[in-house]
């Protein structure tokens, strides 16, 4: 035997893994929906179904004495595009739909509005909105009161007065995201969603599928290397989230029209990080369960949930209590999720990506660690 032999040995059975894994993927139609279908199901969803965008309300507005001045404001809020405006002369007429979430808010013009609507000591607006819903109620006063500011300054110019008052003023700017729209940060946040599900539910379930069936037990009595039934379960799965991957950016940009700034080279080193997290979390579920039901539990525990919540992806991770937050630092996702909204909106901006890389390959080397480890013991 030549002293190449080994090596010859062990790459054939690499191959041989890798060509067997390939063909059990492409004949499982779930492999094939998850990773084809679902991108695209989450990305309409999260493109067209979820915002955060202001939206029209619907509010009413009382009006207890009419005069020129409230229907000049009356006017202003019905060709604002911020309201659906339904008008009364009695707070009682709308106070059923305001308890019943018909209504986001009931704004009140007393009869004392013209008379006080110019002095700086009263308030002749009353904006009335339901608690129990936070956010509608703090949409609707905080548009409220950017309406009334300017109907406010539009009066006094009419009236021939100072507009305002000389002093400061705002000239805000927005950088990386100037449309404000929450479709730029939620879209690419998706795409680490879509590969979470594939690297470690994917993986965890057709894994778990084996020991159940004992076509694993058969594996594991051949000469195949630890390392070499690692590499042979990753490579399929890697190279089908890196094409669910190429095919979520490619619609994030082209049909919603979502912005890359940043390089192709550090989106794919940052993908690829992130699925071995993700692959490594499922092989390790796999092995540690040995079971499809409960494979899918901890699955759905351990990264899809985490990965939603604690990734800056809908919830903001600096307004979260000091627990949740040192948490959160033990998620892949919220690594690659802020190198995602980076790339995409502001480019590559090496301060964020080097310690999100950091963080990404810390996590994959201690998960293949683990898996290596607990699967090493399953074979003695």
């Amino acid at each position: 035997m030549t002293p190449h032999a080994p090596f010859s040995h062990k790459w054939r059975r690499l191959t041989g893994l890798i060509t067997k894994e390939t063909r059990q993927v492409l004949r499982d139609p779930s492999s094939v929906l998850i990773a084809g279908v679902m991108p695209l199901l989450l990305l309409f969803l999260f493109g067209y179904g979820v915002t955060f965008d202001p939206r029209e309300l619907d509010v009413a507005l009382v009006v207890e004495q009419q005069s020129s001045e409230t229907a000049s404001f009356q006017a202003a809020l019905e060709n604002s595009t911020l309201f659906e405006v339904e008008v009364g002369p009695d707070r009682r007429l709308f106070e059923r739909d305001l308890s019943l979430g018909k209504i986001g808010g009931l704004i009140v013009l007393p009869a004392d509005f013209s008379a006080k609507a110019f002095r700086a000591d009263s308030a002749p607006v009353q904006v009335i909105v339901d608690g129990s819903d936070p956010n509608t109620a703090y949409l609707v006063s905080g548009y409220v009161e950017l309406l009334w500011g300017n109907w406010l300054e539009q009066e006094w110019i009419r009236r021939g007065r100072p507009a305002l008052p000389p002093g400061v003023q705002l000239q805000p700017q927005v950088w990386f995201n100037p449309e404000i729209s929450s479709r730029n940060y939620l879209v690419p946040g998706s795409v680490a969603i879509i590969l979470t599900t594939i690297g470690a539910l994917l993986t965890a379930l057709v894994v778990a599928r084996e020991w159940e069936r004992g076509t694993m037990e058969a594996l594991l009595a051949t000469p195949v290397g630890i390392f070499e039934l690692l590499i042979g379960k990753l490579v399929p799965y890697y190279l089908l989230g890196m094409g669910s991957m190429a095919l979520a950016v490619i619609t994030a940009v082209w049909l919603f029209g979502v912005p890359f700034r940043g390089s192709l080279g550090v989106l794919i080193l940052s993908s690829s990080l992130f699925m071995l997290c993700s692959l490594g979390q499922g092989l390790l579920i796999s092995t540690l369960t040995r079971n499809q039901l409960v494979a899918a539990q901890a699955s759905v525990l351990t990264a899809f949930l985490p990965a939603f919540y604690f990734s800056n992806f809908v919830f903001e991770i600096d307004s979260m209590p000091l627990v949740l937050r040192l948490i959160s630092y033990a998620v892949p996702a919220r690594y690659y999720v802020s190198t995602l909204q980076t790339e995409f909106l502001a480019g590559d901006v090496w301060n964020v990506i080097l310690a999100d890389l950091a963080g990404l390959g810390l996590f994959a080397v201690i998960v293949f660690g683990l898996t290596a480890l607990t699967t090493r013991t399953r074979l003695e």
